[in-house]
């Protein structure tokens, strides 16, 4: 054989060579998402501090990482600070923000890196936070829900709620509705409703004339100096008839009121 054909035998043989180690090389080839922290504590914050930490990441794969979302299941915030598709070798970061309004005590809160490394393609991550609350007013309510039954049209009707201060603080409550009179120990209240610390106070809520059959609702607001709940909303429903409608019922159930 020639030198010349076997050089081209050589240079075939190479090639199949190469063409065969492909598929191995390439499922060989995987990137590799390596954490220097997998868990933040924040240590004692105050309540309704916003509290950030950077999570920094390197490829330590021998393919790119691609970065498909970034996830949270709770009350904060999380965005990747990097590129989303991260080099052998390169390094990503992903900044997490926790906002601790309405939080207390020990919590622990997540976050989710989805990415295309094999070993780990939902990466958790970790902010852990002691969130000390500040003596404050808290706001109790009885009840939420207030069903009236049947009212009659043309009629003024009335419920009753129970406001409870159960923090450490003097509670400072005000009742809001465009159409509803407030009072409170038969006194119009013509002002917020201060509560010392541990008592309660029952109060009115009495509904223009209705003028309407049928179901009516209402949503009365009680805005409060308490930090967690300020804004807080009871539920009012009623169900309207006209003086035939309550008639024709009454006679309608006549006998089974005899009967009882």
């Amino acid at each position: 054989m020639s030198q010349r054909n076997l050089w081209r035998a050589g240079a075939a043989i190479a090639l199949a060579a190469v063409i065969l180690a492909a598929p191995a090389l390439a499922q060989g080839a995987k990137p590799r998402a390596v954490f220097k922290e997998t868990t933040h504590d924040f240590g004692q914050v105050k309540q309704g501090d916003v509290v950030s930490h950077e999570f920094v990441f390197k490829n330590e794969g021998n393919a790119p990482l691609v970065i498909e979302k970034v996830e949270t299941t709770c009350g904060c915030t999380a965005a990747l600070a990097s590129e989303k598709t991260i080099g052998p070798g390169k390094e990503g970061r992903i900044k997490a923000t926790f906002d601790t309004r309405g939080y207390s005590g020990r919590l622990a809160r997540y976050v989710y890196l989805v990415s295309n490394d094999s070993e780990s393609v939902r990466r958790e991550l970790s902010l852990v936070a002691e969130i000390q609350v500040p003596p404050s007013a808290r706001i109790d309510v009885d009840r939420y829900n207030v069903d009236m039954g049947l009212v009659l049209e043309g009629e003024t009707p009335s419920a009753k709620i129970v406001i409870k201060s159960a923090g450490e603080r003097e509670l400072k409550v005000e009742l809001t509705h465009e159409s509803v009179q407030f009072f409170s120990g038969g006194k119009v209240l013509t002002s917020p409703l201060y509560l010392p610390v541990g008592e309660s106070r029952e109060v009115e809520m009495r509904f223009p004339a209705q003028a309407k059959t049928g179901v009516a609702r209402d949503y009365v607001l009680l805005k409060s100096n308490d930090p967690v709940r300020s804004t807080l909303s009871v539920y009012v429903s009623r169900y309207v008839v006209s003086r035939k409608e309550l008639k024709d019922l009454f006679e309608r159930y006549k006998s089974v009121l005899k009967d009882n």
